[in-house]
């Protein structure tokens, strides 16, 4: 890569810091791919001839299977992905592996590879998505009648059902499916051809390499197609807001599994012991989950560090992009695939939950609602009445569904033995039948809804 240009070597220093054959070695299938089609197009083209553009796909080849089969000797000192496989190339061919760079640069040749790389990891990170909105919908339709407490600030609020609730996570995954499908959509320009920043004066064929590659078009501008790292910014702000709804459902899931709450259990595939405590039952893929979260947040503000101050067009700081994103692809992708095992194995309790469900005077909402409804009450009276009979309950240390009817009365004349009955958690549940309500027959509803739209996906 020093060419003429340079008399000396490079400091070791200045090796170990420029070299980037350790991370981005796993850009070499996009890598060969792309040679491929652009060995293709240049022959076509007349830039170089038939002989040797069968003669650089054939040594890609062997490239190919030397990588697969772990027989290829990657070095340091060739500094990236790019020129160690052009250097074996020529060991391979001779001559002919020189004109392979025609009419391209390194910049547009790692931008190409990158891209295509990460367009790899979306529809990776999509179809784990659909896995686990899958694993959710089968608990929301066998929990559609489950009855459980639903929390504001983590008090208690109102009761809704299993099902409900785990299709409040189907909503949150698909539209994660969607971000990343949309910075999919963006991202599918190809920058090759573009050369170092001005193009080329080779007569290339631009829309048959991008077209090949599975690229929608070409970049229109050829500064721009090499300096252009939005599409891993896309990836990575989707991957990041992915992280932190993975993060919530982990938490539900720490809580859930925890002895105080005795909501759900998760069995031993994705639980840990104690090294100590002999009856721990650990949900250490669920703390993990929750954690990595951080890792996938902190490669958004590094790259976004990165870039941030960047004139046109290419620089070395955009090597900094890529152990990043690698990371990130790799840890959202444990993660999905951790969170549809943990919620294939949780076992919901129902006599817990149904119990919790009647605490904490869940269905006071219930008893205002009937006040209005019933009584032609104001809803602001309705509230004040309702708190004081709460208040009431919690002076004689029980639920608001266990008072006497009697005692209501002389709080609010207008209470009846029917107003007693919209206190039970089931009816509350049931009557919340709006849509998108918690109603076992909306859920149900909404599965099959789901269900059908994932078919046609």
């Amino acid at each position: 890569m020093r060419g003429g240009r340079f008399r000396g070597s490079p400091s070791a220093i200045m090796q170990s810091m420029n070299a980037s054959i350790d991370f981005d070695r796993a850009l070499w299938r996009q890598d060969i791919n792309g040679s491929v089609e652009h060995s293709r197009m240049l022959a076509r083209t007349g830039i170089i001839s038939n002989e040797d553009a069968i003669a650089i796909r054939e040594g890609l080849n062997t490239i190919s299977d030397e990588i697969e089969c772990g027989d290829f000797g990657f070095s340091r000192e060739l500094e990236d992905i790019h020129m160690n496989i052009e250097a074996r190339l020529a060991e391979l061919i001779g001559d002919a592996a020189g004109r392979l760079h025609t009419a391209r640069s390194r910049n547009d040749q790692v931008a190409t590879d990158f891209r295509m790389w990460t367009r790899d990891r979306i529809d990776c990170a999509i179809d784990l998505l659909k896995d686990l909105i899958g694993a959710l919908l089968d608990q929301a339709e066998t929990g559609a009648d489950l009855i459980m407490p639903g929390f504001t600030h983590l008090q208690t609020a109102q009761p809704v059902t299993w099902g409900h609730h785990m299709m409040a996570y189907v909503e949150m995954f698909h539209r994660d499916t969607g971000r990343f499908h949309d910075a999919r959509v963006r991202m599918n320009e190809s920058p090759l051809g573009a050369a170092a920043l001005a193009g080329t004066p080779f007569p290339i064929d631009r829309d048959s390499t991008a077209a090949a590659l599975g690229f929608d078009r070409p970049m229109a501008n050829s500064m721009d197609a090499v300096s252009d790292r939005d599409f891993a910014l896309e990836y990575l702000s989707a991957t990041a807001i992915c992280a932190c709804h993975l993060s919530r459902l982990a938490e539900e899931i720490v809580l859930w599994t925890s002895s105080q709450f005795g909501f759900a259990s998760l069995g031993d595939s994705y639980t840990t012991g104690s090294s100590i405590m002999p009856q721990k039952r650990n949900p250490d893929a669920a703390e993990l989950v929750r954690a990595k979260t951080g890792r996938v947040n902190g490669a958004l503000v590094a790259l976004l560090t990165v870039v941030k101050g960047l004139p046109m067009t290419y620089s070395k700081d955009l090597q900094e992009d890529k152990e990043r994103v690698f990371d990130a692809a790799e840890t959202i992708e444990l993660s999905l695939m951790a969170m549809t095992g943990m919620i294939d194995e949780l076992r919901p309790r129902p006599d817990r939950l149904r119990n919790a469900a009647g605490t904490g005077h869940s269905t006071a909402t219930d008893m205002a609602d009937w006040l209005v409804r019933v009584a032609g009450m104001p809803f602001r009276d309705a509230h004040h009445v309702t708190g004081q009979l709460v208040l009431l309950a919690e002076g004689k240390g029980c639920e608001l569904a266990d008072l006497d009817v009697h005692e209501m009365k002389e709080v609010c004349e207008h209470v009846t033995e029917e107003m007693a009955s919209v206190l039970d958690p089931e009816r509350s549940a049931e009557s919340r039948n709006s849509y998108g309500g918690t109603a076992p027959v909306r859920v149900r509803e909404q599965v099959r809804r789901w269900k059908d739209a994932l078919k046609c996906e």
